[in-house]
């Protein structure tokens, strides 16, 4: 099992921030887009990864399940802290790609998302997010297959 935390002290309370999400997504991880309002049922994700949320308390939390069920994801909130934890119960091969690739992209693609919300909350991040290298190379070679998918 795979479990990824990211928490982040905004100063004012984090509840507002998780109905937000949408919102407040980076861009630069893609838009995140729903087949309806954001709430229980809605599937939908950003860029290639899909999910469908299983549970939404406004001001609270919301949890949503990778359309493949290997795993969820949970935005919550508790006093000035807003937290994303993702648990995945990936077979050996997702895991290996985890471990490879996907868990950096993850990790730069949630630190820009809690930046966004502390701008949000009226103040700059201490310690802005920054993409490693390896972060921008994976973005730029992912770019460049995805192009290659679109025009065969």
């Amino acid at each position: 099992m795979i479990r990824n935390v990211h928490s982040r002290d905004l100063g004012v309370p984090a509840g507002p921030f998780v109905d937000r999400i949408q919102e407040l997504w980076p861009p630069a991880w893609g838009r995140q887009e729903f087949d309806r309002p954001l709430g229980v049922g809605a599937d939908g994700g950003h860029g290639p990864i899909r999910y469908h949320c299983t549970e939404y308390v406004p001001g609270s939390s919301i949890t949503f399940e990778f359309s493949d069920r290997d795993g969820t994801h949970t935005l919550s909130a508790s006093g000035t802290v807003l937290t994303h934890e993702l648990i995945g119960r990936f077979a050996l091969a997702r895991r290996l790609q985890w471990a490879l690739v996907i868990r950096w992209l993850h990790d730069a693609c949630l630190e820009d998302f809690l930046d966004g919300c502390e701008r949000a909350a009226g103040r700059e991040p201490a310690a802005p997010a920054r993409w490693s290298p390896w972060v921008r190379l994976v973005r730029r070679a992912f770019g460049l297959l995805m192009r290659q998918r679109q025009r065969a």
